[in-house]
């Protein structure tokens, strides 16, 4: 997925702003009474979720939704710090902007099945239910628009989300980092380097644009991890002599 979009395939400005909010979703809280405030996991780089908003039309639509940890931490946010806010970013004009604008807000939630965030992320998919059956958690947030701009013809508006509400409904919370799955993928190219079987310059462009993946997207961890394997590999130091 990439650094922080929504992947909803939908279009439309916001608004008016609706009276209601993302409350319309409190009737989770009453199954969760233990909920708590917080961001049920740590949240390194860019965290990836799928975040629900209510529509004009009282469905929720679902989107994916990258989220950028707090700023100013030490490498990642962690459940129980007192509901850092973290920012997220739409691009172009899509259901999520739109309803964030008119509503104030969604629930995020976090899921591991590769099927609901492919729906998430390329179709439009609707619910009468805010909350996925693969969701291993769910926060309840406020959406306060920041920045915007454009870049490349597209707009993009930044938006700082803020737990009012969360809870984990799985044994345990499975998060997805696409700096973390960058670098699994540079030890496999890095390992073919010298099989002769493998390209080596196309072997070192896929190491080349990992790296840019974890630089963007991963945490401390994933930001050491790559550093290791550049160190152990010597990658680098074998692009560069072909340039």
């Amino acid at each position: 997925m990439s650094d922080g979009r929504t992947g909803d395939g939908g279009t439309g400005d916001a608004g008016a702003a609706d009276t209601r909010t993302n409350a319309d979703a409190a009737d989770h809280d009453a199954d969760h009474p233990d909920a708590s405030a917080d961001w049920p996991v740590p949240l390194a780089g860019v965290t990836e979720s799928v975040v629900a908003t209510l529509g004009p039309n009282d469905r929720w639509n679902l989107a994916a939704l990258g989220l950028h940890e707090p700023e100013g931490g030490d490498g990642g946010s962690t459940p129980g710090d007192g509901g850092a806010s973290v920012r997220a970013r739409t691009w172009g004009r899509t259901r999520t902007r739109r309803n964030f604008a008119a509503r104030g807000g969604g629930v995020v939630q976090f899921v591991a099945d590769p099927r609901d965030f492919v729906d998430a992320a390329v179709t439009v998919r609707e619910e009468s239910d805010p909350v996925v059956d693969s969701a291993d958690a769910w926060v309840r947030v406020s959406a306060r628009r920041g920045d915007a701009g454009e870049r490349g013809g597209t707009e993009w508006v930044d938006w700082r989300l803020t737990p009012a509400e969360s809870a984990v409904v799985g044994g345990g919370v499975r998060t997805i980092n696409r700096g973390f799955g960058a670098v699994i993928e540079a030890t496999v190219a890095a390992s073919r380097l010298d099989v002769p079987a493998y390209d080596t310059a196309h072997l070192l462009d896929r190491l080349a644009y990992f790296e840019r993946v974890v630089d963007r997207c991963g945490g401390a961890r994933e930001r050491e991890a790559f550093a290791r394997l550049s160190a152990a590999t010597g990658w680098r130091e074998r692009d560069e002599r072909r340039e």
